[in-house]
């Protein structure tokens, strides 16, 4: 899903890739800050009920994902270092979202028990996702199958809380649990890949 849309947000972040390298602002920079304002955002407004207005600030920082990116094309700054504090962070950012959506679920005047634990559920079964892929990678092998990779659930996890946010009823629930069995369903996917690559050859 958002390998069809990077090619046209990239070209809109282009101008603002060229200022930031004028700047000299580099890749890890804009990494760094993309991150803690996910974290930031998430763990305020989400607790809070304010599920809208937290979605808007947490996709303005979303977006740094692709803005490092490109930033590092211009530059020629990308680096081994570059990738591995974008993919660790990127853990943090998705850990912070569902960690606030937890909070959320459990303080409201009625807490909703099932539905935070549905949330961390997609927090571990995310977690595990992104780590089926780096371990099998770092074994010689490749895990980029699935149907509910990290954009996508982004993608399902911010929409639902947005909506949401605007009173659209059992969206968010309705969210989750789509995120859950996709995500379950994923590393299965990845499993079941990497054992025919190492054991069925």
């Amino acid at each position: 899903m958002l390998n069809i849309l990077r090619p046209a947000v990239t070209r809109v972040m282009t101008p603002l890739g060229r200022a930031l390298a004028r700047w000299g602002i580099s890749p890890d920079v804009i990494t760094t800050i993309g991150t803690l304002g996910v974290v930031a955002s998430a763990l305020v407004f989400y607790p809070r009920g304010h599920l809208f207005a937290g979605t808007l600030v947490i996709t303005f920082f979303v977006l740094a994902d692709l803005l490092d990116g490109v930033l590092a094309r211009m530059t020629g700054k990308g680096s081994t270092w570059g990738a591995f504090l974008d993919s660790t962070l990127d853990r943090l950012g998705d850990a912070s979202i569902f960690s606030g959506l937890i909070l959320y679920f459990v303080l409201k005047d009625e807490p909703e028990i099932v539905l935070a634990a549905v949330a961390l559920f997609c927090l571990v079964a995310g977690a595990l996702v992104s780590y089926a892929k780096a371990r099998a990678e770092g074994l010689g092998m490749t895990a980029n199958v699935g149907i509910a990779e990290r954009g996508e659930r982004l993608v399902v996890v911010l929409v639902a809380a947005g909506l949401s946010g605007l009173g659209v009823p059992y969206i968010l629930a309705a969210g989750l649990w789509l995120l859950a069995a996709a995500s379950a369903v994923t590393v299965v996917q990845r499993m079941v890949h990497v054992y025919r690559q190492a054991v069925v050859r």
